[in-house]
């Protein structure tokens, strides 16, 4: 185990804002008097911070105010005090235009909230998409001892006899419905039995994706990242969070030793394994930044080719869910199955390492989590794409798409706007094959704006008419972690700020060269400076407020997305001011 560095009670942080005797110190006392605490249930205890990212718009985390209950409970028997703090929700399915432009907007919350209050340590309950990256860089930056509780994964769902997943069997079962082979009877059916519980999308989509790389850089108890929301199960680990928070802070265990270059490389592996959402790419460099570690996509793509899915869940997967990963074993054992890839001797929230985490864990069903022998896929989740279309990066799922599509080459059907694309595919009479290349732009981290998850394209109506359900589509947008196909996304830089994307014209051929990660527009160089030479740059999305800071401050997405004034490198952070 972890040396231990045990504090004292006068060397707690909230201590500087009860323990003086003081007139600063007798108002803050007196308020925690107003709202109803007698001093020995306050005074001397580590103050514990539940950041809660719940709201009644986000199912994903209906269960979380019985989940701060278990918290509490876990809090008080470790001798420590509790305190819900409301945090940015920043649900994925209703926020428009795309949750991804408020994540930074989460992470600086979290920060600025931990920073303000006198809080020892913190629980961060999140799981839907943003929510997890979002707490996790600021309570990053912040450097306050935490530790993550995962929303946990929705039950899978049912329909007529079928097994659903949220998302991926939304996708599939929308282009049947668009090719008139689906009623509407069925059509409602599946709408109602696609989520039928609280918890994040039961797919390897982004939810599980980011706790499951939360849970591998060491920030979740063991196996937490599995539990599906609706088992008791998941309530016993949000009270053993409880619990084990108060710990830390008298070991004062802070992220800085647990989020190292090991600990997101660990992170980094895991994600191929388990068939990681392409987000992954986005939020894991971010995240990895606030910690002060440099991870690249070309990091990324050296592990991805040498990282064999065995996650068998959908959508890189072909049979099973959340639910069937749990019962396998869950990421724990995954984890064990590839121990020998991880450094093991990292440090955990438990003040272990990861080998002791490890200990004793096994996998249930092979066929669930494969042997390193029989895996779902030879290479790793996520390939990162160069060429002169994407001189920054790109990123695409192999393992999600038809392979017939890992070396093609066809003409661009390019369109400027979502709303332009999405009325162009529904025409029937669209000129278009299955070896055309669809593209969107103007869609990436500014031109959204925010980065939307615009980039599972739909393929045209005539083309799913006709029976087909693949085709190469390329945007400098996101896509959806429970989304599949021939997607090459996150083109950088944007066409928005000038990427060769925006030089792309209708008819320019396009080829992508999978195995020797390339992506391409035949044109002739003097051709692109021409265009480029024309090229005029759009109005900005925003004129004020937050969006306004947005666009002068995001990165690109091989940069993380994340704003440069919050990157380590950019500055000093002000020093925490005395308590007056």
């Amino acid at each position: 185990m972890l040396d231990t560095r045990k504090k004292t009670a006068a060397a707690l942080r909230s201590a500087r804002w009860f323990a003086a005797d003081d007139l600063r110190s007798f108002g803050h006392r007196s308020r925690m008097m107003q709202l109803g605490y007698a001093e020995e249930e306050f005074m001397g205890k580590p103050m514990i911070g539940i950041l809660n990212t719940w709201s009644e718009l986000n199912a994903c985390h209906g269960h979380f105010p019985e989940r701060v209950r278990d918290v509490k409970r876990g809090v008080a028997q470790a001798g420590g005090f509790a305190v819900e703090m409301p945090s940015l929700s920043v649900d994925e399915t209703f926020t428009k235009p795309t949750s991804m432009l408020y994540r930074n907007m989460l992470a600086m919350e979290v920060e600025e909230t931990i920073r303000s209050h006198p809080l020892d340590g913190v629980v961060l309950m999140g799981g839907c998409d943003k929510t997890t990256p979002g707490l996790v860089m600021g309570a990053l930056t912040a450097g306050a001892p935490m530790i993550f509780l995962p929303a946990g994964p929705m039950l899978r769902g049912h329909y007529a006899g079928r097994v659903l997943g949220s998302g991926s069997d939304a996708w599939k079962f929308w282009d049947e419905r668009r090719a008139g082979n689906i009623t509407r009877e069925e059509w409602l059916g599946i709408q109602g039995g696609i989520a039928r519980s609280v918890g994040t999308c039961m797919t390897m989509g982004t939810a599980s994706t980011m706790t499951a790389i939360t849970e591998a850089m060491g920030l979740t108890l063991p196996n937490a990242s599995s539990i599906p929301a609706a088992d008791s199960g998941h309530q016993r680990m949000a009270s053993a969070c409880g619990r084990r928070i108060v710990e830390m802070v008298w070991e004062d265990l802070t992220p800085d030793r647990i989020v190292t270059d090991a600990a997101v490389r660990n992170a980094a592996i895991v994600a191929m394994a388990t068939g990681c959402s392409t987000n992954a790419v986005v939020h894991l460099i971010a995240m990895a930044r606030r910690a002060g570690v440099d991870l690249s996509l070309d990091d990324l793509d050296a592990l991805g080719r040498v990282t064999p899915l065995l996650a068998n869940v959908r959508p890189s997967g072909k049979d099973y869910l959340m639910e069937d990963f749990f019962y396998a074993g869950g990421l724990r054992a995954l984890m064990k199955r590839i121990e020998g890839r991880l450094d093991t001797s990292a440090v955990t929230v438990t003040g272990g390492t990861l080998a002791e985490d490890l200990d004793g864990a096994k996998v249930y069903d092979d066929d669930v989590i494969r042997p390193l022998s029989n895996p779902v896929y030879h290479e790793g989740s996520l390939a990162v794409l160069r060429g002169n279309l994407c001189p920054d990066g790109a990123v695409i799922k192999p393992a999600a798409c038809d392979p017939k599509y890992h070396v093609h080459e066809g003409p661009a059907l390019v369109f400027d706007s979502y709303p332009e694309m999405k009325k162009a595919v529904e025409d029937e009479t669209l000129e278009v094959t299955a070896d055309h290349v669809l593209v969107l732009r103007n869609a990436g981290p500014q031109g959204g704006p925010g980065m939307p998850e615009w980039g599972m394209l739909p393929l045209p109506r005539r083309l799913v008419k006709e029976g087909h359900r693949d085709m190469l589509r390329i945007s400098d947008a996101r896509m959806s972690g429970t989304s599949y196909g021939a997607c090459v996304l996150h083109v950088a830089p944007e066409s928005f700020v000038g990427g060769p994307l925006a030089l792309l014209r209708t008819g320019d051929t396009v080829r992508i060269d999978l195995p020797n990660r390339r992506l391409d527009m035949l044109v002739d160089a003097a051709e692109l400076e021409r265009r480029r030479a024309a090229w005029v740059a759009p109005e900005p999305r925003y004129q004020r407020g937050y969006g306004y800071m947005f666009q002068r401050h995001v990165g690109q997405a091989n940069e993380g997305c994340d704003f440069d004034y919050l990157a380590r490198s950019f500055g000093k952070v002000a020093d925490e001011p005395e308590i007056y």
